[in-house]
């Protein structure tokens, strides 16, 4: 019987300093396990840097490693999951090119996915971020936990071993801006979770900024939760009911205390500015949902191929 294939997903962006040492560690562990064969990824999200040139040349020294070089960088929510639609393997373990996920855990991970498990995250119990981004990133995932309509993984980046099974799930949701963790739990295979300590990236800068990190948390929300939107009708019933109360207060004090009580200007401009404040919060919620629709309806593929290579 053939030994059954592993495919290696590494999405990259501007990663010249890693990916000849990610290409070399993954190589370095598979030939600790002979009883699989894998084909080792690699997707380019239009790199700035050297990257494309490195990859070329792995890829012309070695048919095990595919690439894909994408026409303009598609962001990292699009090109990875795109990345993962192309795996061929019985399995597919995904991780990032910077090394904060040690590939020394994929064969714990591909020993849970040998016992059953259709589906392996690794979550980080721990990381050398800085403990403000690690603490902000805990509080939205419980967050988004309690909220969402399924059940979302708390502190998975995403890093972990998917059966076939659950890559031809992904196939046929066909989401044109997918939050992944989210796929995952709309799939339904129950995880197993595989602790880990986050490291610093080894090498290079991360592409990511608050305006990345802001998508992806909106997009969990809004792919996977009505919370807002209900929150949004209720707040709205409740401040109104509370305004007429205080309509109602004010009269009955004019009407019983006409030559003394002066409204003024001031409850006038508090409550004028606070209802202007509360309806911007709630049309940019809105806003968000609406944007969604707009992705999905118009379809776009994830990404648009400029290169693919060995496939």
């Amino acid at each position: 019987m053939n030994p059954r294939l592993i495919s290696i997903v590494n999405p990259c962006y501007n990663e010249e300093g890693n990916v000849r040492e990610m290409y070399e560690a993954i190589k370095a562990l598979f030939e600790e396990l002979p009883h699989y064969r894998y084909e080792h990824i690699f997707i380019d999200n239009a790199s700035k840097d050297g990257t494309a040139r490195i990859l070329r040349e792995i890829a012309a020294a070695d048919p095990r490693v595919k690439v894909i070089f994408n026409t303009r960088n598609f962001g990292h929510v699009r090109s990875p999951v795109y990345a993962i639609t192309q795996a061929t393997g019985d399995a597919v373990v995904v991780l990032a090119c910077d090394f904060q996920e040690p590939p020394s855990l994929i064969p714990v991970l591909l020993a849970h996915w040998e016992a059953g498990a259709k589906i392996v995250v690794a979550v980080k119990t721990d990381s050398d971020e800085p403990g403000f981004f690690y603490f902000v990133r805990d509080r939205y995932y419980k967050f988004l936990e309690r909220i969402a309509d399924v059940g979302i993984v708390n502190q998975t980046t995403g890093f972990g071993v998917y059966d076939k099974a659950v890559i031809e799930g992904i196939r046929r949701i066909n989401d044109p801006y997918p939050f992944f963790r989210g796929l995952l739990a709309e799939i339904g295979f129950e995880p197993v979770q595989v602790p880990y300590k986050q490291a610093r990236r080894l090498r290079g800068i991360t592409s990511q900024n608050f305006y990345t990190l802001y998508d992806i948390a909106f997009l969990g929300i809004v792919n996977h939760s009505k919370v807002p939107l209900r929150l949004a009708a209720m707040l709205g019933l409740l401040m109104s009911s509370l305004s007429l109360f205080a309509a109602l207060g004010y009269l009955a004090a004019k009407l019983l205390f006409w030559d003394r009580f002066q409204l003024g200007i001031a409850p006038i401009l508090i409550g004028f500015f606070f209802m202007s404040s509360v309806q911007l919060f709630f049309v940019g919620i809105l806003g968000e949902y609406i944007g969604s629709i707009y992705t999905q309806v118009r379809h776009h593929p994830l990404v648009f191929e400029k290169e693919r290579i060995n496939f």
